[in-house]
């Protein structure tokens, strides 16, 4: 079993920055992917950006690329999402998920049917 505990998110104006932590409680993380989502209100839960633990390798969805960084430290068994350059439109709640079959996959997920633990989820929210 993994568990997953989020932190970081808060209230933020546009232009600025936040950190998101997702702590790993589990073994065997070498094998696993590790995604954030976000959900805003009365919308899907969408992919943000993943790691594959193992590699370091990541996938991001276009809206955040040069905004967003995911990191993963082994050592301390955290994920990490960077994000600069905030926008009105990044308010949602963030989750941290883990695919548990990242290595029989060459291509990380970026759906949420593919990652079988979540965290809590983590509010962001960007005045304008």
């Amino acid at each position: 079993q993994v568990q997953l505990v989020e932190s970081g998110g808060g209230l933020v104006q546009a232009g600025g920055s936040l950190r998101l932590s997702c702590i790993v409680y589990g073994q065997g993380l070498s094998d696993y992917a590790m995604g954030w989502f976000r959900q805003a209100p009365g919308k899907e839960r969408e992919f943000v950006t993943a790691v594959r633990w193992s590699d370091g390798s990541t996938e991001s969805v276009d809206s955040v690329k040069g905004r967003f960084t995911i990191s993963r430290d082994n050592a301390k068994n955290t994920v990490y999402l960077q994000m600069n350059s905030l926008e009105p439109g990044d308010t949602a709640v963030y989750y941290c998920a883990a695919d548990p079959n990242a290595r029989f996959h060459s291509r990380l997920a970026n759906y949420t049917g593919r990652y079988y633990y979540w965290g809590q989820g983590t509010q962001v929210t960007v005045s304008s």
